[in-house]
């Protein structure tokens, strides 16, 4: 039997302060406690936030379009959309010839909620104390991991 040699290096890895995980957990509830009371003032949750940013980029779209976008499974998103339609920001419909896929789309009202976010990526920025441009470096670095965790590891070049 072989003896494993732990350096002390190795143990630090495992301090909670080291822990990646731990890190953007906190990291991701922290920034979206910034958000809560800014879109709050807009009728809208972080999720519906998302969505309706989606929806800004591009009107209809559909529920697989916009679960592929945000990386959500569309039975995660069909309450938010509810609540969406209920408060009229948006409209869900079937596409004509395809029973099977839902439409979403921005109604006048959602759509006129965009002028009102227009200042809400200022206003984190300024809570966050971070420029245009370290936010796009943090962007850049949080799409990179998101693109590491998407590979597949029985094919890493993939």
């Amino acid at each position: 039997m072989t003896a494993v040699t732990h350096t002390t290096e190795d143990a630090d890895d495992l301090l909670l302060e080291r822990q990646l995980c731990f890190a953007l957990t906190v990291a991701s509830r922290s920034v979206v406690g910034i958000y809560k009371p800014v879109l709050e003032r807009m009728g809208l949750t972080h999720p519906q936030y998302l969505v309706m940013l989606a929806l800004w980029e591009r009107s209809p779209r559909t529920l697989k379009d916009i679960s592929d976008a945000l990386l959500h499974e569309p039975a995660t998103l069909s309450p938010l959309l509810r609540r969406l339609e209920e408060a009229e920001l948006v409209t869900r419909e079937r596409v004509p010839g395809n029973e099977r896929a839902l439409a979403i789309k921005l109604t006048e009202k959602g759509a006129a909620l965009r002028a009102q976010a227009t200042a809400v990526p200022g206003t984190i920025r300024e809570r966050l104390n971070l420029s245009r441009e370290e936010v796009a470096e943090l962007h850049q670095a949080m799409t990179g991991l998101i693109r590491a965790t998407q590979q597949d590891p029985a094919n890493p070049s993939a």
